[in-house]
């Protein structure tokens, strides 16, 4: 073979790992539905609508999250939000853990911030208090609680997120203080953390930005490529999303977490993670569990496990953060989740 033959064969070589790189996501999303479109092209078709409707119905809160963060970074404003969370780290769990509880964005629009605070060198105790409370309840999802579960339920699945939270944001700095995480994004996102600079070096923000060439063209990139890294994570994570539906049904999961005791909780926590829908639907399966003899303790312990570890939610962590970043986050979500049902159950007892 001549030196020509190895010379092309070697760039073919490079450009299938670049585009497989840059493009793996898309890629086995599209084998996802390309398979189902030869075995059950019924599903293929359902998947890709139910997929489409919830990034439309996500769009809201993406493209305010998405402005807001490529704003930040534009004008400089980075620098002051960095700045607020380089406080006393126990007052900034606890303050990160009550803006996550009660914040009204979803799991999906709080992943362009956080990865933006991540880069920008805010510990990640403050960070995983944020993250870990934010899937869990809003504004809106409270109401709903409210009307389904009622105000008890709804006020302690808030006490929940916001312990969780807490309980979160301590166990990682105890772990940060024996040397783990100093570097937990992946590589690729953000810059890697070196955006500390923006809490060492402060400098005073531009807010109209627009009048600088440089801060607009800033603001172009940080914007696309944020919407390019959430519509093909999200994709994928909605793609599985329905396939859980139409695969795993409600009659499964309700016998599975059903029945009362400790027991009961445990399971629930454990189901909660692979068997959640989303915060929407599961309210009225355990409305109807609960009705129908399931402890209390246990229906909050599904809805606390399963919004933190929903495919959305658990797919943003494994796609923003390293590894052991997202071994940590679920780690958390399961343990909060048992004892915030079990505490739950034990007040309700009482």
């Amino acid at each position: 073979m001549s030196e020509t033959t190895h010379a092309a064969t070697g760039r073919n070589g490079m450009l299938v790992r670049d585009l497989w790189s840059d493009h793996r996501v898309w890629l086995f999303t599209a084998a996802i539905l390309a398979v189902l479109a030869v075995i059950d092209p019924t599903q293929a078709v359902q998947s890709l609508g139910f997929t489409a409707k919830a990034l439309l119905e996500t769009a809201p809160y993406l493209l305010l999250s998405i402005g807001l963060a490529a704003y930040a970074g534009a004008t400089g404003a980075d620098g002051l939000i960095a700045r607020v969370f380089t406080g006393a780290p126990i007052i900034m769990i606890f303050v990160a853990a009550a803006f996550g509880g009660l914040s009204p964005f979803c799991s999906c629009g709080v992943i362009p911030l956080i990865a933006a605070l991540l880069a920008m060198g805010v510990p990640l105790s403050a960070v995983m208090a944020f993250w870990l409370a934010s899937p869990v309840i809003d504004p809106s999802m409270f109401a709903l609680t409210v009307g389904v579960l009622g105000l008890e339920f709804a006020v302690a699945k808030t006490l929940a997120a916001i312990g969780l939270g807490v309980f979160g944001g301590f166990v990682t700095l105890a772990l940060m203080r024996l040397g783990a995480f100093a570097d937990p994004l992946r590589e690729g996102v953000g810059n890697g953390g070196c955006g500390a600079s923006s809490i060492r070096d402060p400098k005073p923000p531009v807010w109209a930005f627009w009048q600088d060439t440089e801060r607009r063209a800033k603001f172009r990139r940080t914007a696309v490529s944020t919407t390019v890294f959430l519509a093909k994570w999200l994709t994928l994570a909605f793609v599985l999303e329905s396939l859980m539906i139409a695969f795993l049904p409600a009659d499964f999961v309700a016998s599975a977490v059903g029945g009362e005791g400790l027991g009961s909780i445990l399971t629930a926590t454990l189901v909660g993670v692979p068997a959640y829908l989303n915060g929407y639907a599961a309210l009225p399966l355990v409305s109807g569990l609960v009705e129908q003899g399931m402890a209390p303790g246990a229906g909050l312990a599904f809805l606390v496990a399963g919004g933190v570890t929903s495919l959305p939610a658990a797919i943003a962590v494994w796609a923003l953060a390293k590894r052991s970043v997202f071994v940590l986050y679920v780690a958390l979500a399961l343990s909060g989740s048992l004892a915030s049902g079990l505490l739950f159950q034990a007040w309700i007892a009482s």
